[in-house]
């Protein structure tokens, strides 16, 4: 009886050991953001997976004493020397995570797997909205159509295009389009309006109201100043264009009283270091 109970205890004891390092192996589920740096513990011939929320787009480690590999939105870590810690970085299409990868120790302590958790997304409460209601008949019937005084095609990658303009209780509402002709991404932006006062142009602009100047027709303008106006109201059917779309807005202005013809400068946001503007002589 003796001899059975000692067995019991001797079996008991290695069952106990042999759980230990698999009981230790964690499975952690980081809020990770790029704003912190995340610590990842390692062990010698085990892998370290991390999972995110997105694909994975690039990583980089700052030494090759780690084998880092992914696939869609997982990350394959593995320690090839002993002793030896560095830095990954990984991008996915929205942010950069930060690891710090700490030298490989016991696989009782390692991470087993890191999982990214997913954003929690809090549904908004319906409210009761009036649904906007078209514009009148008369309004669309009463814009003046604006002529393109320039037939050459624009070489710009961003070109705004003035479609009419509808006046009416001292402020002008203007359409226009823009066209995004680049190879990246544009967003549009509410324009901020000018007025340009004592602006001059070598033929006369009587001829040419309610046309909008091209690019080398806006090089003859000269003027004294410009003044900018407060926008009073503006709408883009969409602010983020990319290459090859097209979106329409409308920005709405007080009307500047004026006895002879006048030019409003339109200025959006710079695509790069390239100035977008678009000129209308009213």
């Amino acid at each position: 009886m003796k001899r059975l109970c000692g067995i019991l205890i001797i079996v008991i004891a290695v069952l106990v050991t042999a759980t230990i390092p698999v009981l230790g192996q964690k499975i952690e589920r980081e809020t990770n953001d790029g704003g912190q740096i995340v610590h990842l513990k390692t062990a010698l011939n085990h892998l370290t997976v991390i999972e995110l929320r997105e694909p994975v787009i690039q990583v980089a480690t700052g030494s090759q004493s780690f084998k880092v590999e992914w696939r869609e939105n997982k990350v394959f870590v593995q320690p090839t020397e002993a002793d030896a810690s560095t830095n990954l970085f990984i991008w996915t299409a929205s942010e950069r995570l930060n690891y710090e990868l700490e030298p490989a120790g016991a696989v009782a302590t390692m991470d087993f797997a890191v999982d990214q958790v997913p954003v929690q997304t809090v549904a908004p409460k319906p409210t009761s909205v009036t649904p906007p209601q078209p514009p009148p008949i008369d309004v669309l019937l009463a814009g003046k159509p604006v002529r393109q005084e320039s037939t050459k095609r624009t070489k710009k990658p961003v070109e705004i295009v003035i479609r009419d303009i509808y006046e009416e209780n001292g402020r002008s509402l203007v359409r226009y389009a823009v066209r995004n002709r680049g190879n990246h991404a544009y967003d549009v932006t509410t324009p901020r309006v000018y007025v340009l006062k004592g602006a001059h142009y070598p033929q006369s602009l009587y001829g040419l109201v309610y046309s909008q100047l091209g690019d080398r027709e806006a090089d003859r303008l000269t003027m004294t100043l410009e003044s900018r106006l407060p926008v009073l109201e503006s709408h883009v059917q969409s602010s983020h264009l990319a290459p090859g779309q097209e979106s329409v807005g409308v920005v709405a202005v007080p009307l500047p009283p004026a006895t002879e013809p006048i030019v409003l400068r339109f200025q959006f946001a710079n695509d790069g270091q390239e100035q977008i503007a678009a000129f209308l002589v009213r």
